[in-house]
């Protein structure tokens, strides 16, 4: 399975990147930050290849993108519409990506909080139910790993590596696309939960209930132990951002 930084190409274009990928990460930015907002048009064809001295078929494979992507929508006439934000395609990469980038911090984290409250303690009350030995196994090595991490650098991949594998351990190919789709999001969460000065001590006790809950087949113990950790990093990180600490590497 695929990352979701498995290819980021609308996300940062290299500098030497055509303007195809460059055009579809600035409209797609504009819409998502609201600055054009669902149901207004686009600036007309020709003024947007005016402003990225593209010519129209190129133009036209960069909306086709943002077509697919569920941000806009071509009207005969009418020219090129900003979709309701209830159509955009917020699981792909790119989308939620832009979201990330252009959410002030305090409501990205509150969003995601909200949303890992609703989908992992479900999912690893499921997984304590029906994980394969094998899938135990991948969960409890991703905690080995944490366990040896010896920088909050060398903690991240590891992390996310320990959730993603506990929504694959569940069977249900939805509900492992949908933890591989959040771990973008996650990753920033991470980050920014990383740089608490006790960020090591804190996470491997949090993780390695859940992990014991997963090993016992205990769904009762793994849903509460998700919740428990969740509730304390919403904790670490409203700290942090209470106290300006953070600083995280945004890219625009």
């Amino acid at each position: 399975m695929n990352t979701p930084n498995s290819n980021l190409g609308y996300r940062r274009p290299p500098e030497r990147k055509s303007m195809h990928a460059r055009i579809v990460r600035d409209l797609g930015m504009r819409i998502v930050s609201g600055e054009y907002k669902p149901g207004t048009r686009l600036p007309a064809e020709a003024s947007l290849c005016t402003a990225y001295d593209v010519s129209r078929p190129v133009l036209r494979e960069a909306t086709r993108v943002l077509v697919a992507k569920g941000l806009v929508v071509p009207k005969q006439k009418a020219g090129v519409i900003v979709c309701a934000r209830s159509d955009w395609h917020l699981l792909d990469p790119d989308v939620l990506y832009w979201l990330i980038q252009t959410k002030p911090q305090p409501e990205f984290v509150e969003t995601l909080l909200t949303v890992r409250h609703v989908f992992e303690p479900a999912v690893a009350a499921l997984a304590a139910k029906v994980a394969t030995p094998e899938a135990l196994h991948g969960i409890a090595q991703a905690y080995a790993d944490m366990e040896s991490a010896r920088t909050p650098e060398e903690l991240l991949e590891p992390d996310l590596a320990f959730h993603r594998r506990i929504a694959e351990a569940t069977g249900n190919d939805l509900l492992a696309y949908i933890g591989n789709m959040l771990s973008l999001a996650l990753r920033e969460s991470i980050k920014l939960s990383n740089q608490h000065p006790d960020a090591h001590a804190l996470s491997l006790p949090r993780h390695k209930a859940i992990l014991t809950a997963l090993l016992n087949r205990d769904s009762l113990a793994a849903r509460q132990a998700t919740f428990v950790q969740l509730d304390e990093t919403r904790e670490d990180i409203a700290h942090l951002i209470d106290f300006g600490f953070s600083n995280t590497n945004r890219t625009p």
